[in-house]
């Protein structure tokens, strides 16, 4: 099946939905059924479904059939076929197939699934349903849901639809990791799941995200969320969030056949896991997404040239991104550690508030020069408050004549000829001032 038009979101023609059903034909459909058998109730409302469903434009129905061309005895796990091709308005040919089966056979629902892969005809702006009706579980050996799952991930069909005929407690485990699980244990409620989930298939949804402040108030806008498809991990749609005057968010409208996980691309993002999307209605999530700004202030150009941060949030060793000055950026509520490319390296804890700016900025370097060329062995140190020393910068070893762009602070050179021994090893101590040049001679 075509990847959705969701990167764009632009308007495209509607798309086509094509309504397979699959459907049980083994032998146990001949058991009785309240006053009738489940054969006689499935085919009869079939039938009907598929009367009404020729009313429907942009829409075409299939019918494959399993367990009805050899007997449980001849153990034919190959026993399925496409009885009626898709096509529009083809409720008359399922109906007259309908009354051709008689069911005999196994149950092969694996084999029948990957099979119907090939069902669908090729086309980029189609919706593919699979709608199972049986009344039992796999008999081959074969692992519907894995299977189910791969061929969603292929993009072959949305999510399918199991009906379950009758109370088999082994229906759940069986089919609820396949697709979406219906139990139909008297024929009435067949009747309303049948109809149900041609609903399902068929009505618009649409969802509205709201993101909230920390009091839980629908504040925030202007965030792009992704609908990511959590059963292949791709984006299905992408929106950048919008309210109108009076506050309210966009109707979104989505696939209500797959099934999603919303992230919303604050930084850093949030994750709604597994949407509950009710079908053929408007649904409304709430996200917290409280955010601030950060303002990286630089007053006027310094030999740096360009500057960079790193920002992390705070007890979190993985880079969210860094942020070059000067500039603002949106992020959400909360403490973060600020890591500014200055030399020596500033750290500094922040902490961003709803609706709120914080500002940072750096002092002016000043500039340590050497105006000598030797080659050898130098170090720089800051010299701490209590005395002890940071290594932050070596010397070229080609060349000592440098201009370094320094923070304001005290500092420690050590530095050797490339041919001396250790024991002419020059240390100089000196202070950096902003906007100020500091002028060192080695070995004088």
């Amino acid at each position: 099946m075509a990847t959705p038009s969701g990167a764009q979101n632009k308007a495209v023609a509607p798309k086509k939905t094509r309504l397979l059903f699959l459907l049980d034909a083994s032998g146990s459909m001949q058991a009785k059924w309240e006053e009738s058998n489940r054969w006689q109730v499935a085919k009869t409302m079939l039938a009907k479904m598929a009367d009404s469903l020729d009313s429907y434009g942009n829409l075409e129905i299939a019918l494959r059939v399993y367990g009805h061309q050899f007997t449980v005895a001849q153990k034919n796990c190959k026993d399925s076929k496409l009885e009626v091709p898709f096509a529009p308005k083809n409720a008359k040919a399922i109906k007259q197939k309908l009354q051709a089966i008689t069911p005999k056979g196994n149950t092969p629902i694996t084999y029948s699934l990957q099979q119907s892969a090939n069902d669908f005809p090729p086309g980029d702006n189609t919706r593919n349903v699979i709608i199972i009706i049986t009344d039992g579980v796999e008999s081959c050996g074969g692992d519907p849901c894995a299977t189910s799952i791969a061929l969603q991930k292929k993009r072959i069909f949305l999510k399918p639809f199991i009906i379950g005929l009758g109370d088999d407690p082994e229906y759940v485990k069986a089919f609820s990791c396949m697709g979406q699980f219906y139990s139909a244990s008297d024929i009435s409620t067949f009747r309303k799941v049948l109809d149900n989930v041609i609903s399902i298939a068929l009505k618009k949804t649409t969802v509205s995200v709201q993101l909230t402040d920390e009091a839980g108030k629908p504040v925030e806008t202007n965030v792009n969320m992704t609908f990511v498809n959590n059963v292949t991990d791709q984006p299905e749609y992408n929106y950048v969030h919008h309210m109108d005057a009076n506050g309210k968010p966009d109707a979104l409208e989505i696939d209500a056949l797959l099934s999603y996980d919303l992230v919303v691309n604050t930084l850093p993002s949030v994750t709604l896991r597994n949407l509950d999307i009710k079908p053929g209605q408007n649904n409304v999530f709430k996200v917290k997404a409280p955010q601030g700004s950060l303002f990286l202030q630089q007053l006027a150009p310094t030999a740096y040239g360009r500057v960079d941060a790193l920002i992390r949030p705070k007890g979190n060793t993985a880079l969210l991104q860094p942020q070059p000055f000067p500039s603002k950026v949106k992020y959400l509520a909360g403490s973060y550690e600020v890591e500014l490319l200055t030399l020596p390296r500033i750290r500094e804890q922040i902490s961003i508030k709803q609706g709120q700016t914080t500002v940072l900025n750096f002092p002016a370097p000043g500039i340590m020069s050497i105006t000598q060329a030797l080659a050898g062995f130098g170090s720089l140190y800051v010299l701490e408050a209590d005395g002890s020393q940071r290594w932050i910068h070596n010397l070229p070893e080609t060349s000592s004549k440098i201009n370094l762009p320094l923070q304001p602070g005290r500092y420690r050179l050590v530095f050797k000829m490339k041919n001396a021994t250790s024991l002419f090893t020059d240390v100089k101590d000196f202070t950096i001032k902003s906007n100020q040049t500091t002028s060192l001679k080695l070995f004088n």
